[in-house]
């Protein structure tokens, strides 16, 4: 079943938080105190079980010095992947 565009947002959305989480060395733990939210909150965002308000949405990004946009701009490599599958599922069906 194809996902939606809310879905796919959303996994970028976390995909993305994770990656500025990790590159700056910070644990679940970590993040959450800077942020001022709880360990199981960010475990929730993270694994896609809960979506974050904006608010919340504001104190990751500060937590982790970044402009909220940049949870969301699809980056050329991920279009690329994109077109891959895209691709692939087309040559499925030739």
């Amino acid at each position: 079943m194809a996902q939606t565009n809310i879905q796919r947002m959303n996994m970028l959305f976390i995909k993305r938080l994770v990656e500025e989480r990790k590159k700056n060395n910070l644990s679940q733990l970590d993040l959450a105190l800077s942020a001022d939210l709880s360990k199981n909150l960010v475990n929730l965002i993270e694994t896609g079980k809960r979506s974050p308000s904006l608010r919340t949405v504001f104190k990751l990004c500060d937590a982790l010095n970044i402009n909220p946009g940049e949870l969301f701009i699809v980056k050329q490599e991920e279009k690329n992947e994109m077109k891959q599958e895209i691709t692939k599922l087309i040559n499925c069906y030739l």
